[in-house]
């Protein structure tokens, strides 16, 4: 047997045939097989996704629900925010409830296209609301949106006076006064309005960031009706600071009741609708201690109350008030400082129509317990109301200050208006 040896040259050779054959082989086979699988995979997962998209549309419901406010939303108003509107279907369910889950009662529209709640939300309160609607097709839609109300610290109210139905008298002004300052004065004061039957021009005048009184030229016309409105419902009174109040209130004025106090003469003088029906004698302020001069407005009436000269600066040595007299009979408020016309049982019959005795307020003659109806400051107190003005003159002392208290009667027309923000 002859024997073959290969040499180096040839196993070399050899060897890198073999190789190159098996690469082939392998190159070959990765890119036939591989290219024939990813092409049908990629085709089939487009073509399901397709069908997938396709099917979920056909299910979906048209309708497409509106909720205000935005989900997560802060400082909302508890008036007017709070809505869910639908188009291209109806409603057919909405709930709101605060987080606690106490319900809130709401209507939805008759054409079924909104819902908003019947009565005001609260204040700093979280709610949660669910909405449901469906299509033409009766395919169904669903959204859910949770807010937060406007917080006190957040908000501000007016209180207002007068009241709600009441009837008053000429000089009544409308009163506001808000619980934190205003800034925005224009904005604020842009959101009320107050108008009267007779169409008697009426301006507002700011006091201070807090106060806004509202009135006319002259006073109100008799038996007319005064509307005012408060749209002050997301309104930003200052930066942050948005009001929650809408409201309407109106009242009546009922006759003109104006009563002059002369404080030579020690008389005063009362008139209604122009007519005198009535001259009582009285005793103002002592010279010490004068009454103010001006035009009063009356703006509360007590039958009986506690009067403390420790109130309004009138203190002894010790500290305690000059006078403190715990039942003063028929007592009608005339101003904020502690200015009352008001009934006197202490002092003697002698000194009413002949001396000023004091310490600012006008007294008239009455009885202890005010029981007695044929007194002459039991007389005035049952035919005075809320807003009758009382006219102070002949005094020593000054004008009384628009501000103090409900009289600001005591600015001319021009000075008036130039305090209005709009």
């Amino acid at each position: 047997m002859e024997k073959r040896v290969m040499t180096d040259s040839k196993r070399r050779k050899s060897l890198a045939a073999a190789a190159a054959v098996l690469g082939g082989v392998l190159v070959l086979s990765a890119c036939s097989d591989g290219d024939k699988s990813g092409a049908a995979d990629a085709s089939s997962s487009a073509q399901s996704q397709a069908q997938v998209d396709e099917a979920a549309a056909e299910k979906t419901s048209k309708a497409q629900i509106s909720i205000s406010p935005k989900n997560g939303a802060s400082n909302a108003s508890i008036n007017n925010d709070a809505k869910v509107s639908v188009t291209d279907g109806t409603l057919t369910e909405v709930t709101l409830t605060t987080a606690d889950g106490e319900p809130v009662e709401g209507e939805i529209s008759a054409d079924g296209k909104s819902w908003q709640p019947t009565g005001a939300l609260k204040r700093a309160t979280v709610y949660k609301l669910a909405a449901s609607a469906k299509d033409a097709d009766g395919l169904e839609a669903h959204e859910n949106s949770s807010f937060t109300t406007v917080s006190q610290a957040n908000s501000f109210i007016g209180n207002f006076t007068p009241e709600d139905g009441s009837t008053v008298g000429v000089g009544m002004p409308v009163s506001i006064n808000f619980n934190k300052a205003i800034t925005d004065k224009a904005a604020v004061q842009g959101g009320i309005s107050v108008s009267s039957s007779t169409g008697q021009e009426v301006v507002g005048h700011w006091f201070n960031s807090q106060r806004l009184d509202f009135r006319p030229d002259d006073y109100w016309t008799e038996g007319s009706t005064v509307t005012l409105k408060l749209n002050l419902d997301g309104v930003e009174g200052a930066k942050g600071v948005f009001g929650v109040q809408q409201k309407t209130v109106t009242f009546k004025i009922g006759r003109n009741q104006v009563s002059t106090v002369d404080v030579a003469t020690k008389t005063m003088t009362v008139t209604q609708d122009g007519r005198t029906v009535k001259t009582i004698p009285i005793s103002a302020g002592s010279p010490e201690n004068p009454t103010y001069n001006g035009r009063m407005v009356i703006s509360e009436k007590f039958k009986e109350t506690r009067m403390n000269g420790a109130t309004v600066g009138f203190t002894d040595d010790d500290g305690k008030g000059e006078y403190d007299i715990k039942d003063v009979p028929h007592a009608m408020r005339l101003s904020t400082s502690g200015t009352f016309i008001h009934g006197n049982y202490w002092g003697p019959d002698s000194i009413f129509g002949s001396a000023n005795t004091s310490h600012g307020c006008v007294g008239l003659n009455d009885v202890k317990g005010a029981g007695d109806p044929n007194q002459s400051a039991a007389w005035l107190y049952d035919h005075s109301i809320v807003g009758d003005v009382i006219v102070v003159k002949n005094s020593k002392d000054k004008t009384i200050a628009p501000d103090n208290g409900l009289n600001g009667w005591n600015m001319s027309w021009s000075a008036w208006k130039a305090g209005s923000a709009v």
